[in-house]
């Protein structure tokens, strides 16, 4: 099942820029795999890794991995962890919004927020919670694999 990204393209800070506001020191290696995730959304470490790779010889799978867990732990990056699939990544972290995924090929769709407004939606019981946000994935047939069946 390979992973394909439908998305609009979106505007983020450069790579040097976003570390720096983050707090994490500006590196080679990091500045790579931002750049790479910046161009493509919903990307796994490994993709990333094969991305980078060819460019970067000296660069390994895990600092990809390293990379993208300081990236996370400093708020830039949102970890996307779809059942049975591959953990995946994204820099669209300043919103409440949720995904579409092809259970055929695998193809993920950022969707806006359900009802327009965090927390998108309210459980049908808080347990005493005070819900900060919501992750909601949708499952089901891209386009194409639709037109396809």
């Amino acid at each position: 099942m390979s992973t394909t990204t439908v998305h609009s393209p979106a505007r983020y800070p450069a790579a040097p820029e976003a570390l720096r506001e983050a707090g994490l020191r500006v590196t080679q290696s990091r500045t790579a795999v931002y750049d790479a995730l910046a161009a493509r959304p919903h990307a796994s470490a490994d993709a990333l890794f094969a991305d980078v790779g060819p460019r970067m010889p000296r660069l390994s799978r895990q600092s990809v991995y390293n990379a993208l867990n300081d990236f996370a732990d400093a708020g830039i990056v949102r970890r996307i962890e779809p059942a049975g699939q591959p953990m995946l990544f994204e820099l669209r972290v300043s919103d409440n919004h949720h995904h579409l995924i092809c259970t055929d090929c695998g193809a993920v769709a950022d969707v806006d927020c359900a009802v327009g407004h965090a927390p998108c939606l309210t459980p049908s019981q808080d347990h005493g919670f005070a819900i900060a946000s919501a992750e909601v994935t949708y499952w089901g047939l891209c386009s194409t694999c639709a037109a396809a069946a």
